[in-house]
C-alpha cells in the first residue's frame, strides 16, 4: 500500500536520516559487469531529505520531457521519494536535447532529473507494465504526460489501479485535458500557447489594428511545459492535502489531477477574457511594453564596449503614480508632471509622448550611469542581462540561486551550476541532493525493494523488460 503521509506542518522543524532503504546485493553489480558503469552512485543520498515538506510521499513518474518531469522535479526537490520510469535503450529524450556534457547527457536533463531515481523499464512488454503495475501499488502519485487513453490501453489507468491502491492520485497533463473534443491531439507546448491566445499578444503590434503584424514571437524557453509542470505540482499537493482530509474521516479515494497545457496558459491570461466579455476590447501584441500600463518598457543605453555595435537595453517599471513623478523628476521632464498625467489613464492616452521622453534621455547615457540615476531616485529598474550575468550577480550568489551540483563519483565527476528550486521555506534545507540520474542506474536497487531476486533481474535484462 501506498506510505502514510507526513505530517506537514512540522515538516521544516526535525532532520531524520532514514534507516530503512533496503539496497540490493552487489553481487547484482559482479553478475553485471559488462553494464555501463553509472556516474551517479544508487547509494543514500548525500543530503537526508526528512526535514523536507513532502518527505515520505512516493511519486511515479512515467512522464519525459518538460511538463510532466518539471511536476516531478518540483515534488522531489521538496523530499518526495521520485522514481523516473524511461524506455531501457534511449531513457528520456531530455538526456540528449541541446547542449551535451563530456558524457553525451544533457546537462539539462541533470537538472530537470535531480533527486530522482531512474529506472529502465519497456513499457511496451507486458512484464515491464506489470513491474510498473507493482510500483504504483506502493506509490502515492503517478505524474503522467502520454495523450489521454495511453496509460488506459497498458492497463495502468485510473480504473485498473485503484482496485490494488484506492487512494493513489493521477497527476495527468496532456496538451489539452482528459475530456473533450481535442483531448486526442498530440499536446505541444508551442501549439497550445497558441491555442490559449497567448502566441497572439506577443510581438509587434500593427499601427493601423492593433493586432499583430507579422508572426508572434516565441520566448526562447518551453513556457507552456513549465507553466503546466507549476499547475501539476500545485495540483498533486492540493490532492495530497484532499487525501489527508479523507484519511482523518477514514475515507479512501484517489483524485486524478488533470492539467492540460493550453489552460494552464490560459491561467496566466490576466484580464483578457472578462475585458472582451465586458468591454468587446480583443487585446493584441504590444511590443516590449504591455498594453493600458504606462510607462513600463525596454529603453535603450549606449552600446557597452565590449558591444559596440548593439545597444545595452535596460527596463523600467514606474507606472505607479508617484513612482512616474519622480521618474520624470529623475530625467529633468518636469513638463511631463501635472494633472493631465496624474495617473495611468491620463498616461496611457499620451504614451508616445511619454516613451520618447525616457528613451530620448536613456539613450545618451551609459547603462551604469542610468541604473545610479533611478536607483537613487527610487525607481524600479533593471538591466537585461544574460546567463553569464545572471551566474556572477551579487543577488543571486548572495541568495544562493545558483548551486553547483556534482556529477559523479566523489573525485572523479564534475559540477553543473543549476537554478535553486523556489520558492525558499524557512527551516527547509532545498538544496539538490543528486544530480539527474545515469539511465537505469537504480533499477537494481528498486526491483530489489519489490523482492525481486538476482536471477529474476538478470533474465529480465535479457529479456530486454529492464535496462
Amino acid at each position: 500500500m501506498a506510505m502514510t503521509l507526513p505530517s506537514w506542518s512540522s515538516a521544516c522543524k526535525v532532520t531524520r536520516t532514514s534507516s530503512s532503504r533496503r539496497v540490493i546485493s552487489r553481487d547484482i553489480a559482479r553478475q553485471h559487469s559488462t553494464r555501463r558503469m553509472s556516474t551517479v552512485t544508487a547509494d543514500a543520498p548525500p543530503t537526508p531529505s526528512g526535514n523536507l515538506p513532502l518527505s515520505g510521499v512516493r511519486v511515479l513518474e512515467l512522464g519525459q520531457l518538460i511538463a510532466g518531469p518539471f511536476c516531478g522535479q518540483l515534488l522531489g526537490h521538496f523530499g518526495a521519494d521520485v522514481i523516473k520510469v524511461e524506455p531501457p535503450s534511449t531513457g528520456d529524450p531530455l538526456r540528449v536535447w541541446r547542449e551535451l556534457d563530456i558524457d553525451g547527457t544533457s546537462p539539462w536533463f541533470r537538472s530537470l532529473a535531480r533527486n530522482k531515481k531512474s529506472i529502465a523499464i519497456d513499457l511496451r512488454k507486458q512484464e515491464g507494465r506489470e513491474i510498473v503495475k507493482r510500483l504504483a501499488v506502493r506509490s502515492d502519485v503517478i505524474v503522467e504526460n502520454f495523450k489521454p487513453g495511453t496509460l488506459e490501453k497498458w492497463g495502468l489507468g485510473p480504473q485498473e489501479l485503484h482496485k490494488e491502491n484506492p487512494s493513489l492520485i493521477f497527476t495527468r497533463v496532456s496538451g489539452y485535458g482528459q475530456t473533450g473534443p481535442w483531448a486526442s491531439r498530440p499536446g505541444y507546448a508551442s501549439v497550445c500557447e497558441a491555442e490559449s491566445g497567448f502566441r497572439f499578444i506577443n510581438g509587434q503590434p500593427d499601427p493601423n489594428t492593433g493586432l499583430l503584424s507579422g508572426p508572434p514571437i516565441r520566448p526562447n524557453i518551453s513556457l507552456g511545459d513549465s507553466v503546466a509542470g507549476l499547475h501539476a505540482a500545485f495540483g498533486t499537493v492540493l490532492a495530497l492535502l484532499s487525501k489527508q482530509k479523507k484519511a482523518s474521516r477514514g475515507e479512501q479515494g484517489g483524485e486524478t489531477v488533470d492539467v492540460s497545457i493550453m489552460e494552464s496558459m490560459l491561467n496566466l491570461m490576466e484580464g483578457i477574457i472578462p475585458e472582451y466579455d465586458r468591454k468587446g476590447k480583443v487585446r493584441g501584441p504590444s511590443g516590449s511594453s504591455v498594453t493600458g500600463i504606462v510607462p513600463t518598457n525596454a529603453y535603450p543605453c549606449l552600446p557597452l564596449p565590449s558591444t559596440p555595435t548593439s545597444p545595452t537595453y535596460i527596463i523600467i517599471g514606474a507606472n505607479g503614480d508617484t513612482l512616474y513623478a519622480r521618474l520624470m523628476h529623475a530625467i529633468g521632464r518636469e513638463d511631463l508632471i501635472g494633472a493631465s498625467y496624474a495617473q495611468n489613464h491620463h498616461r496611457v492616452a499620451r504614451q508616445g509622448e511619454i516613451e520618447e521622453a525616457i528613451s530620448a534621455w536613456t539613450s545618451q547615457r551609459q547603462v551604469e550611469e542610468v541604473l545610479t540615476i533611478l536607483e537613487g531616485a527610487g525607481i524600479p529598474v533593471g538591466r537585461v542581462v544574460g546567463v553569464k550575468e545572471i551566474v556572477e550577480g551579487a543577488q543571486v550568489k548572495a541568495r544562493g540561486a545558483v548551486e553547483d551540483v556534482e556529477v559523479g563519483r566523489d573525485g572523479e565527476g564534475w559540477k553543473v551550476k543549476m537554478p535553486r528550486v523556489f520558492p525558499v521555506l524557512e527551516g527547509c534545507d532545498t538544496k539538490t541532493r543528486w544530480a539527474g540520474p545515469d539511465l537505469g542506474a537504480h533499477t537494481d536497487e528498486i526491483l530489489g525493494e519489490l523482492g525481486l531476486n538476482v536471477e529474476s533481474i538478470i533474465r529480465l535484462r535479457e529479456e530486454g523488460v529492464i535496462g
